[in-house]
C-alpha cells in the first residue's frame, strides 16, 4: 500500500476545508469513518491548522492579556491533543506491521513514522500560506518574488519528505528498519509532574 498519497490527500483536504470559513472556533466536520486511520489523519491536520491560526492571533502586539492567557491555555491543550494523536497514529503502524520479521541487521530511524507524518502535516500548512503570500494583493513585486522562492523550497521539501516517509514505511514493512515508539511524556500539563501545578495542590 502506498501510504503517503493518502496522507497528502487528506492533509490538503483538511487545510482547504478549514479555510472555507477560516475561524479557530468553527466545529470540525470530519468526513471519515470514526477511528479509521483516515479519521485520525484528518483530525491531526485540523488540530495543526487551528493551532497555526491561534499562534498568529496570540502574536498580536495589542492583544488583551486575559485573551492571551486563554489562548495560551488553548494552545497548550492543542499541543497535548496533537501529541496524543501522533502516538495513536504510531499505534496504527505498530499494529499494521506487528507480524513483520525483523532482520538481524535492521536499523532504527531517528523518528517514528507518525512524527515524520506530523512534519508533513505542518508542511501542508506552510505551503498553503506561502502560496497565499505569492498572490496577496497590496504587496510589492519583491515580496511576491521572495514568497515564490520560499514556496519553491517548501514544495521541494514536500517531495523529499513524502519520499522519505514512504521509504521508511517500506523499510519497516520489509523488516530492514525496526519501528520504535517512545511516548513523549510531556510534563507541563501533568499535575503530578509540573512543580507549579503540584505545588498548588499542597
Amino acid at each position: 500500500m502506498q501510504f503517503v498519497p493518502l496522507f497528502n490527500r487528506i492533509f490538503e483536504q483538511s487545510v482547504l476545508d478549514y479555510h472555507k470559513t477560516d475561524h479557530v472556533d468553527q466545529p470540525i466536520n470530519n468526513p471519515y469513518e470514526w477511528k479509521s486511520i483516515e479519521y485520525y489523519l484528518y483530525l491531526k491536520n485540523w488540530i495543526d491548522t487551528v493551532q497555526w491560526h491561534l499562534e498568529d492571533i496570540i502574536r498580536d502586539p495589542n492583544i488583551d492579556p486575559v485573551k492571551a492567557l486563554a489562548l495560551k491555555r488553548h494552545i497548550d491543550k492543542s499541543n497535548q491533543d496533537r501529541t496524543d494523536l501522533v502516538e495513536l497514529i504510531d499505534s496504527y503502524f505498530l499494529d499494521t506491521f506487528k507480524d513483520v520479521t525483523i532482520a538481524p541487521d535492521a536499523t532504527i530511524n531517528t523518528e517514528s513514522p507518525a512524527w515524520a507524518i506530523d512534519r508533513l502535516s505542518i508542511l501542508h500548512l506552510k505551503i498553503y500560506h506561502m502560496k497565499q503570500e505569492t498572490e496577496r494583493e497590496g504587496t510589492s513585486d519583491e515580496h511576491r518574488t521572495q514568497a515564490q522562492k520560499k514556496l519553491d523550497v517548501l514544495q521541494a521539501q514536500m517531495q523529499d519528505l513524502s519520499l522519505s516517509i514512504e521509504q521508511l514505511l517500506d523499510d519497516i514493512a520489509h523488516g530492514t528498519k525496526k519501528m520504535r515508539v517512545y511516548k513523549q511524556m510531556k510534563m507541563y500539563n501533568d499535575p503530578e509532574l509540573n512543580p507549579v501545578l503540584y505545588g498548588k495542590q499542597q
